[in-house]
């Protein structure tokens, strides 16, 4: 039923762009519009109070550092907004690519439990081919598709089995939400057990584990592995990021990272003295030249990466 295909151009809130038009960095994993908070945090919320600051934020890294795509990764059950996504897009300049699926158990609709994986497919395939609500806006990636501890639960291996197979029927690549860093490998064990090419698929919070054998096994079977929490120093200090990353890249799997820094609630916005989306460039990314990477380096983990990611290439395309 669920055919794999693939995809040449980017899906973005705009429209179609090619991905050979995007010369400058892109932020893998980040959230522009959200709500989070029944989940027991009213602080994890970003809402119309908070739209000019997000635009701003990005309007400045637009022209400070060429930010020129933000993958933004609030499914259903997360307070998606696909019209202020659109709006924030127009506003700063910054290409946005909305995503699909829903997230680990805490924040299922009362659809993810009612449903079979075919269903809830079905369901997702319907919201790529013909648009978020009435907003004209598509999907152009499934995720963050989530599970919480080292194994998904059998709610949620149903909504990741339904992710992986809208995945194969539209073309569309899928990011996970591994909490905490914990179940990668299973994830990824059932994504491809639902038929999901492992370049198709990128395993988030994995700078939220020390376990650098996981991160090399990850990436040796062919998936991304998204450092994606930067600047988040009371999960995990800066600096134990970058020695995960520096194994990793020693391994010799630069072509598996993808860097973000999921800014999650208003509390992390540099208007509300936090952080903010720069903190990759800002800042960590200064520390990884510091420890040795060059211009090309740089390049391949903050722009081509990702959009091979998005596309489903398996080579590093030369126009790209």
């Amino acid at each position: 039923m669920y055919e794999q295909r693939s995809v040449r151009s980017l899906r973005t809130v705009s429209g179609p762009l090619e991905a050979a038009r995007v010369r400058g960095p892109v932020l893998a994993h980040e959230h522009l519009a959200l709500d989070l908070s029944r989940g027991g945090d009213p602080t994890a919320v970003l809402d119309g109070r908070h739209r000019p600051a997000v635009t701003a934020e990005l309007a400045a890294l637009r022209e400070e550092f060429g930010l020129s795509l933000v993958v933004e990764l609030t499914c259903r059950g997360m307070g998606r907004d696909a019209a202020a996504l659109a709006g924030i897009s127009r506003g700063s300049g910054v290409a946005v690519v909305a995503g699909t699926g829903w997230y680990y158990e805490r924040f299922h609709p009362v659809e993810a439990a009612a449903a079979g994986a075919d269903e809830l497919a079905g369901k997702l395939v319907r919201e790529i081919e013909y648009g978020i609500g009435g907003t004209g806006v598509h999907p152009g990636v499934i995720g963050e598709a989530g599970s919480h501890g080292d194994v998904p639960g059998a709610q949620e291996a149903r909504t990741l089995t339904a992710a992986a197979y809208a995945a194969r029927s539209t073309g569309l690549s899928l990011a996970t939400h591994a909490q905490l860093g914990r179940g990668g490998p299973a994830q990824l064990e059932l994504l491809t057990g639902a038929g999901l090419e492992p370049h198709r698929v990128s395993i988030g919070h994995q700078d939220l584990t020390d376990d650098s054998g996981v991160h090399r096994e990850l990436a040796a079977e062919g998936a991304y592995v998204a450092f994606d929490t930067v600047g988040k120093e009371n999960y995990r200090s800066d600096g134990e990021r970058l020695r995960l990353l520096l194994a990793l890249l020693e391994a010799g799997h630069a072509d598996r990272v993808l860097l973000s820094c999921d800014i999650s609630r208003y509390g992390y916005l540099t208007s509300e003295g936090g952080t903010g989306y720069g903190h990759l460039f800002r800042s960590f990314l200064p520390r990884l030249r510091a420890a040795g990477a060059d211009d090309a380096l740089i390049d391949l983990l903050t722009r081509r990466n990702p959009l091979r990611f998005l596309t489903g290439g398996t080579n590093d395309d030369e126009e790209l």
